[in-house]
């Protein structure tokens, strides 16, 4: 997963993980060919999921959402799936993103219910940290709704500093990523009960 300097190449991100409840998941770099399996694991969301998510009732993905796809550059653009098989298919079970500004990135993800409170939405975190050190990004940041609280409660947990500035309806979390975890941080699988903007 190297390119040709030596730095991790999140084009070609792809790992193997045993979530808490011994599933296995395949996270890997979201390719432009994901486009019919990320329209398939929108459409399968619930409402308040995607209301947690985008902060609106959003009823599809736009063609602009799907453009997307074609812009990431996978170092100031980086998107994540979370995947498992199903009749021989890949389904997408999760999703994150991080957009940079400089140093600092929106990040985002999205869950699907079946698989919320698994650590998904904790391990593509771990992931996307890894990738942003990797090109310069030294800070997340997310809006999250306050009620949202398991959502809230990954970042909490996720051994990085965090502060959080209240809003009228959302939090805006900061998470520090160039410092080490706090030993006394606990796993994050409390997770994705809903998810961040």
């Amino acid at each position: 997963m190297l390119d040709v300097t030596g730095k991790l190449d999140a084009a070609k991100y792809l790992v193997q993980e045993t979530l808490k409840d011994g599933s296995n998941v395949t996270i890997r770099a979201i390719r432009p060919d994901d486009t019919d399996r990320l329209v398939k694991a929108f459409l399968a969301l619930e409402p308040q999921t995607i209301r947690l998510r985008f902060f609106y009732a959003k009823r599809s993905l736009t063609d602009a959402d799907l453009q997307r796809l074609q812009k990431m550059d996978y170092q100031r653009y980086v998107g994540l799936a979370a995947m498992v098989e199903n009749a021989g298919e890949e389904v997408i079970i999760g999703f994150g993103e991080y957009v940079a500004r400089g140093e600092s990135a929106e990040v985002g993800f999205v869950v699907e219910e079946d698989w919320q409170g698994h650590g998904v939405g904790s391990r593509l975190l771990q992931h996307l940290v890894r990738i942003a050190l990797e090109h310069g990004v030294i800070q997340f940041e997310a809006e999250v709704l306050k009620e949202n609280e398991p959502m809230l409660a990954v970042f909490r947990h996720s051994g990085l500093p965090m502060t959080t500035r209240n809003g009228d309806d959302a939090v805006l979390v900061t998470l520090v990523l160039n410092t080490p975890p706090s030993p006394e941080a606990k796993p994050i699988h409390a997770d994705e009960m809903s998810m961040v903007r």
